[in-house]
């Protein structure tokens, strides 16, 4: 419907014909069109009902459009700046040096001894001793911590993540339950299990967030958040049940947001399954993301075998590595039995020999 010549001049004709804006790819806020009042139409078409009476067949009724409306993206400070170039530069060079590999590791061979002996390296001892803050992992090996409860996972994004970076992440942390055989489930209620995506200039609302989800949290463990150094791109923290302390109640991950897609995808991965049990990395463990020369981004075959050994009901939370590694044994050589013609490779530079493994 349209107005005739002698109503343009009140400014409806374009009021009516307008069109909604085209929503932003990413963009989730929605706001509907609002009515102009009832009670101001008579007035502005006053003098005009003869161009506006009906005539022929009846027409679909004019109805307000909603529209989408994107919000306006969140301010960056000089010193997220600084990091975010900082960050895209180092992956940039380990992407040129062959390494943020995101291919599962599938070209390098591992054996049934090869995943024993990296799982009880990984799951068995501390990155870092407890109680303190960031120091190297602990030496002596320590009892199989994990969940018994479902994990029920949440993101949290600071004020200054853009809702495109959001999304990216929300679709990234939605398959990672895939491995475990425990039930992880992305929830808004009752969550035990916090991914923060902060910026420096979130810094105090991460702050604030963890101390009201962990209230007893050391002194030091409070200033390392606060200063945290630059070349930590995230973390995990996993903390006890206060009814069985070898079990996990609750756990909090933080990711720096301005981290690129990919080393943010990396984080994701690599302290989720830190916070499931997989606790410690080890200069051994190939293919593997628990390593520390990012080599792999994202987990590899053999981590999700050992993520699924972590979980398997025969191993009991709470056990000692003496307990456990019999076990340990029998589940690795299901997972990775021997190939019935393995023939003799090099296993190290030293040449000790051992069967070949086909690939995960």
């Amino acid at each position: 419907m349209t107005l005739g010549r002698g109503c343009e001049s009140n400014g409806m004709a374009a009021w009516l014909s307008a069109t909604p804006r085209r929503k932003r790819p990413g963009t989730v806020v929605r706001k509907a069109r609002r009515l102009l009042p009832a009670l101001l139409v008579p007035l502005v078409l006053a003098g005009c009902a003869e161009l506006l009476a009906p005539s022929g067949p009846p027409r679909e009724s004019l109805r307000p459009v909603p529209r989408t409306l994107s919000s306006p993206p969140p301010e960056v400070s000089a010193e997220s700046r600084a990091l975010a170039a900082r960050y895209r530069a180092e992956l940039a060079r380990d992407l040129s040096r062959n390494r943020m590999r995101q291919d599962g590791g599938r070209d390098v061979t591992f054996d049934a001894a090869d995943l024993a002996r990296n799982f009880e390296k990984i799951a068995f001892y501390d990155e870092y001793p407890r109680g303190a803050a960031l120091p190297s992992g602990a030496a002596a090996p320590g009892r199989l911590l994990r969940w018994e409860d479902p994990v029920r996972l949440r993101p949290v994004f600071g004020a200054s993540v853009a809702e495109e970076a959001r999304a990216e992440d929300r679709a990234v942390l939605r398959p990672l339950a895939r491995s475990t055989g425990h039930p992880i489930q992305m929830t808004g209620s009752a969550v035990n299990f916090h991914v923060l995506v902060m910026g420096e200039a979130d810094r105090d609302e991460a702050l604030s967030l963890i101390g009201r989800l962990v209230p007893g949290l050391s002194a030091g463990t409070l200033a390392t958040l606060r200063n945290l150094p630059r070349n930590i791109p995230c973390l995990v923290m996993g903390f006890a049940d206060p009814t069985a302390p070898m079990r996990y109640g609750s756990a909090i991950a933080l990711v720096r947001a301005e981290l690129p897609p990919l080393m943010r995808e990396a984080c994701f991965h690599e302290e989720i399954a830190q916070g499931l049990g997989l606790r410690n990395d080890s200069p051994e463990a190939r293919p593997s993301i628990f390593n520390d020369d990012a080599e792999f981004a994202l987990l590899t075959g053999q981590d999700d075998l050992m993520l699924q050994m972590l979980y398997d009901a025969r191993l009991r939370t709470g056990m000692t590595l003496a307990e456990a590694r019999p076990v340990i044994a029998r589940i690795a050589a299901e997972l990775r039995p021997a190939p019935a013609d393995a023939t003799l490779v090099p296993a190290s530079a030293e040449g000790s020999p051992k069967p070949a493994a086909s690939a995960p």
